[in-house]
């Protein structure tokens, strides 16, 4: 274990981490997303750990990862909104070409969309309430 085959490129565990590890890191300066997070995570090295797992669990079926993002995300609903889903993603496919062969980050930004909308979809659709059938 510790590689998949993506495209013609073998994605690593290594990788993975140097690929969490810049992304955080520029989430963390970003004006939008950095207060949020920062606010959120109160310990980063453990928290990068995880994230670690978590793309290696998605990227390299590790099973790795345990948690549950959903959770964690819902603990922090008010103060995320649809758009900086959209900056998280602008960062990842930033961070993800410039580390990842072409292959391997368009593979990696295909599942961190996928992800981003399921979170989204968990965060804040809901459907409107039925409306009751009225009697003849």
């Amino acid at each position: 274990m510790g590689s998949k085959a993506i495209g013609e490129h073998h994605l690593t565990e290594k990788q993975l981490a140097e690929v969490v590890d810049a992304f955080y890191a520029r989430v963390r300066r970003d004006p939008e997303l950095g207060p949020i997070f920062n606010g959120a995570v109160e310990d980063w090295d453990e928290h990068l750990r995880t994230l670690a797992s978590f793309w290696s669990s998605v990227m390299l079926t590790t099973g790795r990862y345990k948690g549950n993002p959903m959770a964690v995300h819902m603990k922090h609903v008010e103060a995320i909104s649809p758009a900086l889903f959209e900056r998280w993603l602008a960062l990842w496919r930033q961070t993800t070409n410039e580390i990842l062969a072409p292959a391997a980050a368009h593979q990696m930004q295909a599942k961190a969309a996928r992800i981003a909308e399921s979170l989204q979809l968990g965060l804040f659709f809901r459907l409107a309430p039925a409306a009751k059938p009225k009697r003849a």
